[in-house]
């Protein structure tokens, strides 16, 4: 067994990266994803990659990882179980009622999302406890029961439960938990304990409904591309992604969906830390163009930033996971006029079906098709040939928008690609200026089928000087499949001081559990490792920053660097820090680490400049960089070797991508055969 498979499936294509591990090549796929049955893409893929190998089939295959956007498709599009809800007396409607902000303070048309458990499925039950984990009203469990009864006559496919402080005191939810199970068998049941023991209620509701909504969605998914595979030969364990960037078998992650809807872009982000980092730039920013959005990400030191939670169609999802941020900017972007005739990019998208208007099935205009009308995009074929392109239908697009803008064809195609520039450049300032990161300061590594193309024209967009293209950046969320490790995430809400036996016992009770499930995920222990944070906050604060934990034993010294370490994070994000102000520890976060065999970087000595080898064409190409049409070579990216120097501007080819060079930019091949830009001024 030499081979290790990652896929990643996307909303326009779905990627499949094999390594093979004797030889150390590094082999790509792309197809057309399949959004009915994102399985059988995956399949495909799979096959024909294998056919390309050479007579090789999944028994070979050692490893197999993947990265999957149905959890958050069934989300986005309300296509998930229907799902009851068991709620302490008195908060069934908290779902509903959530906090007291109006994120769209000015619109008074705006719509709240609907709630995922209808109102006459959130049931209430005669249970209370208070605050300091003290039983005032004890659970009764012949109303639980009936309840369930109710429930099984409302053929639920899920349950939900969520009692006040739950996350001091489990035993009520584990109660109702083992009465669910006993009287509706094969219904998904999540309890907030175990999802999210966490304090801020609305946040661990809303959590633990998302959890049970998509779980027999996703465990269905799952448990039948799990068969296929099977069925196909392979015997490994399938490994799907976390939003925390690590995977976790199939079968674990079924009970556990809340923490997969950022399963695709993550392992992107985790993969450009890693190649990034061995090129010799650990800050970087990870930009992830598909066809229907935009991933950003930032990387300090060579570890992505990371999150608690974040908030998917207005729904609060609390659950560890990178620090993405995701706009509606990409290769399917479709343009459009506003009521006020200014010129709009996104967020609807073409996606898969019908996709482009290029690609021969849709008919408004997207990105991608004024990047083919620049010609900046092949105007014949992409993926080396797989995908014909239509470039009169991409013209017949964007006239759609040029004449009601009363601009010419090339005019408008160059105004979608400025506006889609500024969307995404807008992205990048919210994860980086807006948290007191300068951009400048970081390398922008572009990936996904249309980073590179908008890369260096970003880069300007935000001053930054230097761009680095991976070597497979179109299919990098599958390569970064192929680079990460096992991982879970365990945490523990104690507001209190930062006393050493408090720090020391809630740690104490984290590891344990984190042994535990190393141990059933057999991880051996010479691979085994944790990391520690605290969030914390000063007395009276709504908010609370992350602090890394010193590693050993919890000790009075330990706790007095904890709290500088917090004090210097809060200088750095609001500007200031309190030297009389109380200071507390709210959660405690305990990440679990399986280190597994990985794809190894390999490094090839630098060779002569001289590119010319790889130019096979000249291309016509409108930047208005250089005043309009520019004849640009065309470079095969295969055919570029560690050494050989790019002068702008150029069109630099490959199967999953296309880069983009302008007038004073100088790319690099290095060692690692990612193509490192200087950009121009």
């Amino acid at each position: 067994m030499t081979l290790r498979i990652g896929v990643d499936t996307g909303g326009t294509f779905t990627d499949v990266c094999a390594l093979d591990e004797q030889t150390g090549r590094l082999y790509v796929r792309k197809v057309s994803s399949t959004p009915d049955d994102p399985g059988r893409a995956i399949v495909t893929g799979v096959s024909q990659l294998l056919d390309e190998i050479g007579g090789r089939d999944l028994g070979d295959v050692g490893y197999f990882a993947h990265g999957t956007t149905v959890g958050t498709n069934a989300l986005l599009t309300e296509r998930g179980a229907r799902t009851g809800l068991l709620t302490t007396a008195g908060f069934r409607d908290l779902l509903e009622l959530g906090r007291g902000r109006r994120p769209s303070l000015y619109d008074l048309q705006a719509d709240k999302p609907a709630a995922l458990v209808p109102r006459d499925l959130r049931l209430e039950v005669d249970e209370r406890v208070r605050h300091d984990g003290r039983v005032e009203r004890p659970l009764d469990e012949e109303q639980v029961r009936a309840l369930a009864r109710e429930l099984r006559e409302q053929n639920v496919e899920a349950v939900a439960v969520c009692f006040l402080y739950s996350f001091v005191d489990p035993g009520h939810e584990r109660t109702a938990e083992r009465i669910l199970a006993e009287e509706l068998p094969g219904v998904h049941v999540s309890v907030s304990s175990a999802v999210l023991p966490e304090f801020r209620e609305y946040e661990r509701l809303s959590t633990v409904v998302v959890n049970a909504y998509l779980g027999p969605v996703v465990a269905r998914y799952l448990a039948k591309l799990r068969t296929r595979l099977g069925e196909l030969g392979l015997r490994a364990t399938p490994h799907v992604t976390q939003s925390n960037g690590g995977i976790i078998p199939f079968e674990t992650a079924e009970r556990m969906p809340s923490r997969m809807v950022l399963s695709g872009p993550s392992t992107g982000v985790v993969g450009a830390a890693e190649i990034a980092r061995a090129a010799g730039y650990p800050d970087i920013i990870t930009f992830d163009v598909g066809g229907t959005s935009s991933d950003v990400s930032l990387v300090q030191d060579g570890v992505p930033k990371s999150s608690s939670g974040t908030e998917i169609d207005g729904r609060p999802v609390r659950a560890p996971m990178l620090d993405i941020h995701t706009v509606g900017a990409g290769g399917g972007s479709i343009a459009w006029i506003d009521a006020g005739g200014a010129l709009k990019v996104g967020p609807g998208s073409a996606g898969a079906d019908p996709g482009p208007a290029c690609y021969g099935r849709g008919t408004e205009p997207t990105v991608t098709d004024a990047n083919v009308v620049l010609r900046v995009l092949n105007p014949e074929y992409l993926l080396d040939g797989q995908m014909k392109i239509d470039a009169g239908a991409a013209r017949a697009a964007v006239s759609t928008v040029a004449g009601p803008l009363g601009m010419d064809v090339l005019d408008a195609a160059q105004g979608i690609v400025r506006v889609i520039t500024a969307n995404m450049a807008r992205a990048i300032r919210v994860i980086s200026v807006q948290r007191g990161y300068d951009p400048r300061d970081y390398v922008l590594v572009p990936f996904g089928g249309a980073g590179p193309l908008h890369a260096v024209r970003l880069a300007r967009e935000l001053g930054m000087r230097t761009v680095l293209v991976p070597e497979t950046p179109g299919a990098q969320c599958a390569a970064g499949l192929l680079m990460t490790d096992i991982r879970a995430d365990f945490l523990r809400t104690r507001i209190s001081p930062p006393d050493e036996t408090t720090v020391a016992g809630v740690f104490a009770e984290l590891e344990a559990e984190a042994t535990a499930w190393l141990a059933e995920e057999n991880v051996p222990a010479e691979r085994r490792r944790v990391e520690r944070f605290a969030e914390m906050r000063y007395a009276g604060q709504n908010h609370e920053l992350p602090v890394p934990v010193p590693e050993g034993e919890i000790t009075a010294d330990t706790v007095a660097q904890l709290t500088k370490r917090f004090a210097a994070e809060h200088e750095r994000m609001y500007g200031y820090s309190s030297a009389e102000d109380a200071v507390q520890v709210v959660t405690f976060r305990l990440r679990a680490i399986g280190e597994v065999s990985r794809a190894e970087l390999h490094r090839a000595p630098l060779g002569d400049a001289d590119a010319s080898v790889a130019i096979r064409a000249t291309r016509e190409v409108y930047l208005p960089e250089s005043g309009g049409f520019t004849e640009c070579p065309v470079y095969d990216r295969r055919l570029l070797e560690p050494g050989h120097r790019v002068d702008g501007p150029a069109v630099v080819e490959q199967m999953d991508t296309t880069t983009l060079l302008l007038p004073g930019d100088v790319a690099v091949v290095d060692e690692l055969r990612n193509l490192v830009v200087t950009v121009g001024r």
